[in-house]
């Protein structure tokens, strides 16, 4: 069966369309169609659905794909690195949202980088959880750190840890919303407390609203920064109340920079998972990575 086929084909199957494996590849959509449909009459069999909007493969192309994937992945591998290179170093491409990737992966993952005989080398991009997704389907990372198990078997997820979510503002919100009210009727008191997010629909104060006040939050986003960290910022400088992860916002907290403006007796949690292309576990650099992540997450708080 020829490689170029198989490689074409697995671009398909992780992309989900024929133009955007065509992007990838840097061929033309009717070359990508021509090659999908000649390994189609060699084996006899169908391999994608034709849709409106982009492919969804047959039982038959799912098998072919968790079969071959790993294997064109190592070769590529092979390819990338050259069978003369003496550098046993590989390149771990890892992908996740901007806060927990910078403040919780990387610092663990810097400790493999460089080991004698057994290190990598990283490379770390940032994203929404559906680009993150996207692009290690498409084979742009190795491993990925998202909030949402994915559907269907190309990728296999592994649960990395819970994070806490804290409302919070500085102290001079709590004091004019009274620690009495706070205690007894927190959403009211909180009505007129202006609020700080990361987007314009308040993703973090209306999920936590929802979770413990069963109500919507009252007040639009003041202040509106896409990365947390920005946010706990804002916060600190008291441009309102927000929403983040008890991680982020810990050492704020025991300085007295913030305080937490409500303890509700279930806090809400937001789950993270690994994320990697089926198969792939069985290269030893994205294994070790995996496995090192997973040890430090039972140490996170």
């Amino acid at each position: 069966m020829d490689l170029a086929l198989l490689r074409t084909f697995v671009t398909v199957h992780r992309a989900g369309s024929f133009t955007r494996a065509a992007a990838l590849l840097g061929l033309s959509q009717p070359a990508v169609t021509s090659q999908i449909r000649t390994l189609e009459r060699q084996l006899g069999r169908p391999l994608f659905l034709r849709q409106a909007r982009g492919v969804t493969p047959t039982t038959i192309g799912d098998e072919l794909a968790h079969k071959a994937a790993p294997h064109l992945d190592a070769l590529v591998e092979i390819a990338e690195v050259g069978v003369d290179d003496d550098s046993s170093l590989k390149t771990l491409h890892l992908a996740g949202p901007p806060e927990f990737t910078a403040e919780r992966a990387l610092p663990v993952l810097t400790e493999l980088t460089g080991e004698d005989g057994q290190g990598f080398t990283l490379r770390a991009s940032f994203g929404n959880a559906e680009e993150t997704l996207e692009g290690l389907a498409a084979g742009h990372h190795d491993l990925a750190i998202g909030t949402a198990r994915p559907r269907g078997a190309l990728l296999t997820a592994t649960p990395l840890c819970d994070e806490e979510h804290v409302l919070v503002a500085a102290p001079h919100w709590a004091k004019r919303a009274g620690s009495g009210r706070l205690r007894h009727s927190a959403a009211p008191a909180l009505e007129h407390v202006p609020v700080v997010e990361v987007h314009e629909s308040l993703p973090f104060v209306a999920r936590y609203w929802a979770s413990v006040f069963d109500a919507r939050p009252a007040a639009p986003g003041t202040v509106v920064a896409p990365d947390l960290r920005a946010v706990l910022a804002c916060t600190v400088a008291g441009a309102g109340l927000a929403v983040l992860p008890r991680y982020l916002c810990a050492g704020a907290l025991e300085r007295g920079d913030v305080v937490a403006l409500h303890e509700p007796a279930v806090p809400p949690l937001r789950t993270y998972f690994l994320v990697v292309r089926t198969g792939t576990l069985a290269m030893p650099h994205i294994a070790r990575a995996h496995e090192w992540l997973l040890r430090a997450a039972a140490d996170w708080n």
